[in-house]
């Protein structure tokens, strides 16, 4: 795999390399270093074209590409505050996160200060964030559906998580579905569902937000309703309908779609104007691109020729060397 990088200077000269020949420079930093004011690297008016190639040794491309670290999956290994910093020094500046407090929906002001320290001493932005979401990992996946206790977690976490996020600049909130649950009819579900995604779609424009719905699949994922595109995207129509304001997108999982066995060019091409966010790992064993058979770069060059321009999210288990060692697919 080869990496082409393409930088245009204020003057309009325009100069390639490849990462070998300007160590400096390197895929990590270009690719997710879009919004970075840091001397020497690219700005986000620069752009980068990075060759991939697949199996068969055909080259694929796509500029642009925004790649943040879910740091739920990645560089687990270190306490949650290391976490930031250690994305940094892998060469990303963009991240983001699951609701990082399974026990705490309402965490007190101490705790969120102290990540959004973590944040900003490393020069990493939260471009993506769960809200409260149960036990995950775990049994759970998601509480905004689930009758009593759970419904009543997320919604006090809401305006918390939403408030934070507009603190670090984040304009992306992620709102799990829920489980269905045994003796509960699930039209009863789905209406709680519904007016508490009505809340968060209104916090979220609150702090200049999207709300974001995403289907999982059903091998790991049994107990929920959405287990694809189409599903997830009616549930964001919905919500937008109620609410007039137009600030809840679908968040494209190729991983998960592809686990359900999903047609994903389809997908994509039926659903692009409506995403918010994409996620990716390989498929089987959700490891790094490259570790798997998805053709993950011929996606996000479909992607990107549907107009497609945010962050994709590298939500993937790490190798067994380590966080750090699981990027070799980027400069390879």
């Amino acid at each position: 795999m080869s990496i082409r990088m393409v930088i245009q200077n204020g003057q309009g000269d325009i100069r390639a390399r490849t990462a070998a020949e300007e160590p400096g420079i390197g895929w990590p930093q270009a690719a997710a270093r879009p919004l970075t004011s840091r001397p020497g690297l690219p700005s986000m008016f620069h752009k980068t074209e990075v060759d991939f190639r697949n199996t068969e040794g055909q080259s694929m491309s796509f500029a642009d590409a925004r790649f943040d670290v879910n740091l739920s999956l990645l560089f687990t290994e270190l306490p949650l505050l290391e976490r930031p910093a250690a994305a940094a020094a892998a060469g990303f500046d963009a991240v983001e996160l699951w609701w990082p407090w399974v026990e705490e929906p309402t965490p007190g002001k101490a705790q969120l200060d102290r990540l959004r320290g973590a944040l900003e001493s490393a020069g990493t932005r939260l471009v993506g964030l769960n809200f409260y979401a149960g036990r995950l990992p775990g049994p759970d996946r998601g509480a905004l559906s689930v009758p009593g206790t759970e419904s009543q977690r997320f919604r006090a976490n809401v305006q918390v998580a939403a408030e934070f996020a507009g603190s670090v600049g984040c304009t992306a909130l992620n709102a799990l579905y829920g489980n269905r649950v045994a003796g509960v009819d699930p039209a009863e579900q789905d209406a709680l569902a519904l007016e508490n995604l009505v809340q968060a779609a209104h916090a979220a424009d609150q702090v200049d937000a999207v709300l974001l719905i995403e289907a999982l699949n059903a091998p790991e994922s049994p107990h929920y309703p959405l287990v694809d595109a189409d599903a997830a995207v009616d549930v964001v129509n919905r919500v937008n309908a109620v609410t007039g304001l137009d600030n809840t997108r679908f968040l494209l999982d190729l991983y998960h779609l592809s686990m359900g066995g999903a047609d994903l060019p389809a997908v994509i091409d039926r659903h692009a104007a409506r995403t918010g966010h994409v996620q990716i790992a390989d498929n089987p064993g959700r490891g790094a691109p490259g570790t798997g058979a998805l053709p993950l770069a011929e996606l996000l060059g479909a992607l990107q020729k549907a107009d497609y321009d945010g962050w994709i999210g590298l939500e993937y288990k790490p190798s067994a060397a380590g966080s750090a060692a699981s990027f070799g697919w980027l400069t390879a």
